[in-house]
């Protein structure tokens, strides 16, 4: 990637990114870090580990788009490596927390810092994918927790319509998903935009990227199940960041429950996609969940402080992160 462009992130990220921790209460921060003890340093240390699922769903995907045949086996991709995958991950996320619409700027610098090595329209096609692949397991963990709710919970008539609601717009959603998988989808938006002068000329680097984006489901299966279950496990597992803040004030915390609250809280701040790192969604989403699972007050709040701060670190690490990205010639 080249200086200026790399220079162009980090100072968007980082002036996005002074903003956002202005916006802080600095003495309820303090109180919450206090509180949390070393279970804070538990939370921000468990993101080490739930960013290596989402490298390896992106590294699978990345040796997919590699392959041609039906069943051709999957090969490390020689000229990326995991581990400067993973920062690149890292700090792709970091730009989408912080940047309207979210992955309006994570995923070009993916693809800008990808390309130099394995091309332009295989690493599109590959962060297309993983983009893809990322939104589809959070709708069927949406869709998971529904279930999970309605054979843990206590019901009524309208939690039952709510989540009959969700439900079904999640079925749809997969369904979509489904068939962009099989057909490709860059194509399509391209048709609603090619009235616009100039974009037409890429409609056959667009052609290539789909049928890179269909080979993944069509002719590597496994690995599209691969990237999927990793992702899904990943939305799973980082319900313990929610288990660990609520150990600090109720010892004998639920994860089932915490499933929950990630999952209804994800659902509400994702609905915010424009706010940058989803201001105020995701703590009004802890604060209606842990109501709903019959949770205090307290600990929604804690719960929220606890993850935004986290964030926030996760965030400078993945803006700095892109300072260390040599050069490749």
């Amino acid at each position: 990637m080249k200086k200026k462009y790399q220079n162009a992130f980090f100072i968007f990220g980082i002036a996005v990114l002074v903003v956002m921790v202005t916006q802080l209460d600095f003495a309820q921060v303090l109180d919450g870090l206090r509180r949390a003890g070393y279970w804070f340093g538990a939370v921000v240390a468990l993101w080490l580990f739930l960013y290596m699922f989402n490298t390896s769903a992106w590294y699978i995907i990345i040796a997919s788009t590699g392959c041609s045949n039906r069943g051709e086996p999957l090969r490390r991709p020689k000229e990326v490596g995991f581990w400067w995958l993973y920062k690149i991950t890292v700090s792709g996320f970091a730009l989408n927390y912080t940047t309207p619409c979210g992955l309006m700027g994570g995923e070009p610098y993916r693809i800008m810092a990808l390309a130099p090595r394995i091309g332009t329209e295989r690493a599109s096609a590959s962060v297309i994918l993983y983009a893809m692949t990322h939104i589809f397991s959070h709708l069927w963990f949406w869709l998971l927790s529904c279930l999970l709710y309605v054979a843990t919970q206590p019901m009524n008539i309208a939690m039952g319509i709510m989540l009959a609601i969700v439900a079904a717009l999640c079925g749809v959603a997969i369904w979509f998903f489904i068939k962009g998988y099989k057909k490709g989808i860059a194509v399509r938006c391209m048709n609603i935009l090619s009235h616009f002068p100039g974009l037409k000329r890429h409609s056959e680097q667009l052609a290539t990227i789909d049928s890179q984006i269909a080979a993944l489901h069509n002719q590597n299966p496994r690995a599209f199940v691969s990237a999927v279950l990793l992702e899904l496990a990943c939305r799973v597992t980082s319900a313990l960041e929610i288990y660990f803040v609520l150990l600090v004030i109720m010892p004998h915390a639920n994860f089932l429950q915490c499933v929950l609250i990630l999952a209804f809280t994800s659902l509400f701040a994702n609905m915010l996609f424009f706010m940058p790192l989803q201001l105020g969604g995701r703590e009004g989403g802890f604060l209606m969940s842990a109501k709903g699972l019959a949770l205090t007050a307290n600990a929604g709040i804690l719960i929220a402080l606890i993850v935004r701060i986290r964030e926030l670190i996760w965030t400078a690490i993945g803006l700095l992160l892109i300072k260390f990205d040599k050069k490749r010639s």
